[in-house]
């Protein structure tokens, strides 16, 4: 039996198929991790009982894979911390967490480069691609986006910030 070699994802820190193919542009990742995120984009297009976390699985994985400093970078991992605060923190439901992000987009041109934690938490999409059923994929996703909000908490009063103001927490 042939073992697959695996590598450490620069983006999450996470362990994936040393595999060859394509990677997002700004998000760095592997190619094991892009494709294991594809994957669970898949199964969550796919289903509707699966997508009902979707927001949350897209804004973990790009706050997970920040890249570096760039315009478009520091909004990427800005608005995608912005939801995961709506969703998590503030508890909004998906389609106004969503409607806020959009509205946050209105000042992205004031968002700053958050120097990216040392350890961007102990889930990563891999833990996803393993689940069975939609509750336990759903259980998963919550559980991941809440350990990356979690490893970003140094920067939660500059996300709170970003936050269109109807939605302001202070703290």
């Amino acid at each position: 039996m042939h073992e697959m070699k695996m590598v450490i994802c620069p983006g999450c820190g996470g362990m994936f198929a040393d595999a060859k193919g394509p990677t997002h542009r700004y998000m760095e990742s592997s190619p094991g991790c892009w494709a294991a995120y594809g994957i669970v984009l898949a199964r969550e297009y796919s289903d509707p009982a699966f997508y009902e976390v979707h927001r949350i699985t897209v804004d973990a994985y790009a706050a997970q894979h920040p890249g570096r400093p760039s315009p478009q970078s520091i909004r990427s991992v800005g608005l995608h911390l912005v939801r995961l605060c709506l969703l998590l923190e503030l508890k909004l439901p998906a389609e106004k967490a969503n409607d806020a992000m959009i509205a946050a987009t209105k000042a992205k041109h004031t968002f700053t480069w958050l120097e990216s934690p040392s350890f961007l938490g102990p889930l990563t999409v891999a833990a996803i691609g393993e689940t069975l059923t939609a509750a336990e994929h759903k259980q998963a996703v919550r559980a991941w986006g809440l350990s990356v909000w979690q490893a970003w908490s140094p920067h939660h009063q500059t996300v709170y910030r970003w936050l269109p103001p109807q939605y302001s927490v202070t703290k």
